[in-house]
């Protein structure tokens, strides 16, 4: 930290303090007066012109003290002794020099000042006194104000640093903000993409039968519209849900989260839009809420995925695993029978798919197949709950 760098001044409060300085040396000054015009010698022409003209040019000399302060504090202090007018600037120049903290600076210059005032006598007459009296007394002036400075100094470092301080927990705060902002955007596009991507991507599937197939029954038709409508309408609900969770009302209830018990029902879901899927499941039990969780979005990922790219192939879903082992999810689809125009892809399936996976201990893979269908693996941990209570 860079102690030498004072803050600037206002015009106010370079002002304000060299009227202090003038106002401290004026007393020193009348003093001096009157003690001349006691003694025989009387009052000069130096006291009314000389005096005053060195200790205007001392207060003037001041306002460079903090760019130039070793030079401005050693002559304002040796010109200081010419003038008792100027000892108000000297004490000034020698506190603002110590505020720098440089104990070798202000030594020399407080040693300047106490040996420049045993030559005062050549301006004004000194009583007569012991040597170490008339050092004594500069000396305790200038220790005063280096003390002065030094507390001024240390005062002004520990306002600095605590403003550093300030400063840095603001732009850690501005930094954990953003990444909270960043974390909440891409929680709610993982969200979007796995609740309605699926819906939507049904609805689509089913309106691209309809833009396509010329040949359909006044029977089929109507099961395409309607399941068209009932899609849009579902697609409709789970963003309101999604949009309530999201803006924790707390007079929403929170949707139901999807589970391993409800794959079943996503498969349903599906054929009633028009795919073609069978599920075989060997699972014996029930996985952890986490598992099962990861399990279903896998699923629903695959079955999106089919729907999007592969209209009218034929999907296969297998689910295997037993506790205290893994929990294998395998999701494959023949190549499309029907050319349509591709969806708009948005990009955050697999990704947010391998985070939620990562997330659970478990490994991803995706690859076409020799036959141009796509194959979705997954592979689960599959812990044994008595297992970890004894552990």
């Amino acid at each position: 930290m860079n102690t030498d760098v004072a803050p600037r001044l206002g015009w106010w409060q370079q002002t304000w303090r060299l009227m202090a300085a003038a106002a401290v040396g004026i007393p020193l000054w009348l003093s001096t007066g009157v003690v001349m015009r006691g003694q025989s010698t009387g009052t000069g022409p130096w006291f009314f012109i000389g005096d005053p003209l060195v200790a205007l040019g001392c207060l003037t000399a001041l306002l460079w003290r903090r760019r130039f302060p070793l030079g401005v504090a050693m002559t304002v202090a040796i010109a200081s002794t010419a003038s008792a007018l100027a000892s108000g600037a000297a004490f000034l120049a020698l506190v603002s020099l110590s505020t720098r903290r440089r104990p070798v600076e202000s030594g020399v210059v407080g040693l300047a000042l106490v040996t420049a005032s045993q030559f005062a006598g050549g301006f004004y007459p000194t009583p007569p006194g012991p040597l170490w009296l008339a050092l004594a007394f500069p000396a305790l002036i200038a220790g005063i104000a280096v003390a002065v400075g030094m507390a001024i100094g240390a005062r002004r470092v520990e306002v600095r640093s605590l403003r550093d301080r300030a400063e840095s927990a603001e732009r850690e705060q501005s930094a954990r903000a953003a990444q909270a902002r960043a974390l909440e955007r891409n929680r709610i596009a993982r969200e979007m993409h796995d609740v309605l991507a699926h819906r939507i991507s049904l609805v689509a599937m089913q309106a691209g039968v309809l833009d396509h197939r010329g040949d359909l029954t006044a029977e089929e038709n109507r099961v395409l519209v309607r399941g068209i409508a009932e899609g849009s309408h579902q697609a409709l609900e789970e963003l309101r849900d999604v949009l309530g969770v999201l803006r924790a009302d707390p007079s929403r209830p929170e949707p139901p989260q999807p589970s391993f018990d409800r794959i079943p029902d996503l498969v349903a879901d599906a054929r009633t839009s028009g795919l073609d899927v069978t599920l075989t499941t060997n699972v014996p039990g029930t996985p952890s809420d986490v598992v099962g969780r990861t399990c279903y979005r896998i699923v629903q990922e695959g079955l999106t995925n089919a729907a999007k790219h592969a209209p009218g192939a034929h999907v296969h879903i297998t689910l295997e695993g037993t506790v205290g082992d893994d929990l294998d999810v395998s999701v494959r689809n023949s190549p499309a029978t029907t050319a349509t125009a591709p969806p708009p892809a948005s990009g955050f399936g697999l990704l947010g798919l391998t985070e939620r996976i990562a997330l659970a201990g478990g490994q991803l893979d995706h690859h076409p197949t020799p036959d141009n269908g796509y194959l979705l693996t997954a592979r689960l941990p599959w812990p044994n709950p008595s297992h970890e209570k004894r552990a």
